[in-house]
């Protein structure tokens, strides 16, 4: 019982530290990699960017599913081979 009374009394303290640290700052800790000021500093990059350094530009957009329904958005698909929209109609 007194090792779990110490154990809690440490963790009481060590959370509080933390709150008032938070509190003087005036701000809590940036834990996003891409606007991390000391992260940036030793080279870690966020995932997104690291991906556009590989692949040569941004990231696309996930790709909406396809409803089965033509519309101008399909142009480019493939999918409806015959429809073409008034601008790409030759």
């Amino acid at each position: 019982m007194d090792t779990f009374l110490a154990a809690l009394i440490i963790l009481a303290i060590g959370i509080a530290a933390m709150c008032i640290g938070i509190i003087v700052k005036g701000r809590f800790p940036e834990t996003e990699v891409s606007r991390n000021e000391n992260m940036r500093k030793i080279g870690i990059k966020c995932i997104n960017e690291d991906e556009d350094s590989l692949t040569g530009g941004p990231r696309r957009k996930k790709a909406t599913a396809c409803s089965g329904v033509y519309s101008d958005a399909c142009a480019g698909c493939g999918l409806y081979p015959g429809h073409e929209t008034a601008g790409n109609a030759e």
